[in-house]
C-alpha cells in the first residue's frame, strides 16, 4: 500500500503504509515530477499519473518502480484524471478536452472538445458506460463512452468546480462553492442541497447515501445524502499555512496583512479487510490516516497515523498492491489450512493410540500372561508419551 501525494513544489510523495495493530508509515521514494505544480493524481492496480500545470501527464509503473511516460495531448493545466479498471483512463484539462487514453498502449482514443471553457471535474460511472462533466461554461455533461459522444447537456446558474458519482451509480453530486446539489440518475433532478460555510475543496462518498465534505479550514464533516443533515465533524489538520500579503495605500504607506489559510486539499477512501479507512492531505504538510467505524458513522474517526511532508500538498491517491494483498491472503489462508490438517492428524494420531491401547488390554485380558503385561506397560507408555508430545 503506497501514499502518493503531489505539492505545489513540483514533487511526488511516495509512503509505504504498513497495516497493523498500530499502522506506520515510511517514506519510499520522492520524486521531482514535472515542471510545475501538480493538479491532480490517480491510481489503478499498477500506474499512478499525475497532471500537472506544465500540461503534461506523467505515468508511474508501480510494480518496477519506474517513471513510463509523459501523455502530451492536452494544452493546458490538467484538472482531472480517472482510470477505470486496468485499461483506460479520462484526462481533463484547462483546454476545454477530455481524453480517453488506452493503458495497455497508451495511446489517445479519443479526444472530445467537452466545454467551452476549462474542464474543472470528471467522474466516470460505475458501470463504465456514462462519465459526467462540469466546465467554466456553467455546464454538467453527460458522455456515451461506448460510442463516444455527448448523450446531455445541462445548463447551471453557475461554474461547478467538483462532479462524484456514488459507489451504486444511482446518484451523482456537483460542487458550486460551498453548495452540493444532489442528483438522482433516474430522474437527473435535484433532490437535495447541502450548504457549508466554507468553500469545499474535496469530497468523497464514504457509502452510497453518506458524504464525507472537506473545504477551506480544518474540518472534515460527514453529512447524510438523505437527510442533508451533518452526522459527524471533526478536526482533521491545523492551522499551520498562513499567507503574508504586502501591499501599498494611496498615500504610498506599505501595509501587511498575515491570513491562516488551512486548506484540506483532498480526501481518498478505502476499504482493506473489513477496515474502512480516510485519507486526508491538508497545505499544512500532513497526510493523515483515520480509522471509520461505518456502524457508528456518528462517532469521530480515530487516528491511525500520520506523516509531515514539510511540502504544500495539491492531491492525494491511495495505491494498493493487490497482488501482494493476494499472496498475503493466500499464505494466511495456507498458513490456516496447515493448521488444520496438523489438527486433523493429531486427531487421527490420538485415535490411533486409543485404539491400540484398546486392542492391547483386549488381548492383555484373553492371554492373561501377567509377567507380558508388565514388559508391554512400560513400552506403550513411552510410546503414549512420545506421540502425545509430537500430536
Amino acid at each position: 500500500m503506497e501514499l502518493v501525494a503531489g505539492c505545489y513544489e513540483q514533487v511526488l510523495f511516495g509512503f509505504a503504509a504498513r497495516p497493523s495493530e498500530s499502522w506506520t508509515v515510511v517514506p519510499d521514494f520522492t520524486h521531482h515530477a514535472h515542471s510545475a505544480s501538480l493538479s491532480a493524481v490517480a491510481v489503478n492496480n499498477r500506474y499512478v499519473v499525475t497532471g500537472s500545470r506544465d500540461e503534461t501527464i506523467q505515468i508511474y509503473d508501480m510494480k518496477k518502480k519506474i517513471e513510463h511516460g509523459a501523455l502530451l495531448q492536452h494544452n493546458g493545466t490538467i484538472t482531472c484524471l480517472e482510470f477505470y479498471g486496468t485499461a483506460h483512463l479520462l484526462s481533463g484539462a484547462e483546454d476545454g478536452l477530455i481524453c480517453i487514453w488506452n493503458t495497455k498502449r497508451w495511446e489517445c482514443l479519443k479526444s472530445i472538445k467537452a466545454h467551452k471553457g476549462h474542464v474543472t471535474s470528471l467522474s466516470i460511472h460505475p458501470s463504465g458506460k456514462l462519465a459526467l462533466s462540469v466546465g467554466t461554461d456553467k455546464t454538467l455533461r453527460t458522455w456515451n463512452l461506448v460510442e463516444g459522444r455527448s448523450a446531455f447537456i445541462k445548463n447551471l446558474k453557475q461554474n461547478a468546480h467538483i462532479i462524484k458519482w456514488s459507489p451504486d451509480g444511482e446518484r451523482y453530486v456537483t460542487v458550486i462553492t460551498n453548495k452540493v446539489d444532489i442528483y438522482q440518475l433516474d430522474t437527473a433532478s435535484i433532490t437535495g442541497t447541502i450548504t457549508t460555510e466554507k468553500r469545499i475543496s474535496s469530497l468523497i462518498f464514504v457509502t452510497d447515501s453518506v458524504l464525507a465534505i472537506a473545504g477551506d479550514d480544518e474540518m472534515i464533516r460527514f453529512y447524510s445524502c438523505d437527510s442533508q443533515k451533518c452526522l459527524c465533524e471533526f478536526k482533521a489538520h491545523e492551522n499551520r499555512y498562513f499567507i503574508f500579503i504586502y501591499c501599498l495605500n494611496i498615500y504610498g504607506n506599505a501595509e501587511y496583512s498575515v491570513k491562516f489559510n488551512d486548506l484540506i486539499k483532498d480526501i481518498y477512501s478505502f476499504e482493506r479487510e473489513g477496515q474502512h479507512v480516510i485519507v486526508t492531505a491538508s497545505s499544512d504538510g500532513y497526510i493523515k490516516m483515520w480509522n471509520l467505524d461505518l456502524n457508528k458513522i456518528k462517532d469521530v474517526p480515530s487516528l491511525l497515523c500520520e506523516v509531515n511532508t514539510k511540502a504544500r500538498l495539491t492531491c492525494l491517491a491511495v495505491w494498493l498492491d493487490q497482488s501482494s494483498e493476494t499472496k498475503e491472503n493466500s499464505e494466511k489462508a495456507e498458513t490456516s489450512s496447515q493448521a488444520n490438517e496438523d489438527e486433523k492428524s493429531s486427531i487421527v494420531r490420538k485415535n490411533q493410540v486409543c485404539r491400540t491401547q484398546k486392542s492391547d488390554k483386549t488381548a492383555k485380558r484373553k492371554r492373561k500372561i501377567t509377567p507380558e503385561k508388565t514388559k508391554l506397560e512400560a513400552p506403550l507408555q513411552k510410546k503414549k508419551k512420545k506421540r502425545n508430545s509430537s500430536a
